[in-house]
């Protein structure tokens, strides 16, 4: 179905738990891609690798003190992945959030948009899921389009220096990122453990 037969509005609280399962799958289909990202590299390797070495002292399965550290590791990682992106954040000061509708009534994707840290920062995405029926349909660059007259008009409304759009994509989206990138955005930085990078952060001035 065509991008115009979508309109995005502010969620509904009939629709709130609808919204939640749609942002956990969101997050189910990158967090192991990010988890596998993460724990290939050099330095959790050694880590994992120690921890194991340790538990093997204590433990009488070799299997098992090689394992559990990996197992432990993937947990601790999803369970951060989820409270940070799974989960609908308080309203802020650009409103929200919204949710792109069908004309048939279906709610397909979500957004949420938080004020920079400081001046001059711009808005940032905080919550940008699509339900994986409506994928490759438009509805991702029809709320980011969304996202972006908001921050223009809040930027007016409170004498921001400029408008401007940031949003953070885990490493392993890269669909995402290449939607952003074909919409103008810019990488421009990034933030991981341990010196590897886990989530990029794409903007674009408005």
């Amino acid at each position: 179905m065509a991008p115009g037969h979508l309109s995005v509005r502010e969620m509904r609280e009939d629709e709130k738990p609808l919204v939640l399962e749609m942002l956990k799958a969101g997050v189910k289909d990158t967090e192991n891609r990010v988890a596998l990202h993460a724990l290939t590299r050099p330095p959790a390797l050694l880590l994992l690798a120690a921890a194991s070495s340790g538990l093997r002292f204590v433990l009488a399965s070799f299997a098992v003190a090689l394992l559990l550290p990996v197992f432990l590791a993937v947990a601790a990682m999803k369970l951060g992945l989820r409270a940070r992106w799974g989960s609908l954040p308080p309203p802020g000061g650009l409103g929200g959030p919204w949710v792109a509708v069908r004309s048939s009534g279906d709610v397909c994707g979500v957004l949420a948009l938080a004020p920079g840290s400081n001046a001059g920062d711009g808005a940032r995405v905080t919550r940008l899921s699509v339900s994986r029926w409506h994928r490759r349909r438009g509805v991702g660059r029809r709320l980011l389009a969304f996202a972006e007259s908001r921050a223009r008009a809040w930027a007016g409304g409170m004498g921001e220096p400029r408008a401007r759009l940031v949003v953070p994509v885990a490493v392993a989206a890269w669909g995402v990122a290449g939607m952003l990138e074909g919409c103008g955005y810019q990488a421009e930085g990034s933030w991981g453990c341990m010196g590897y990078t886990l989530v990029r952060e794409f903007s674009k001035d408005l």
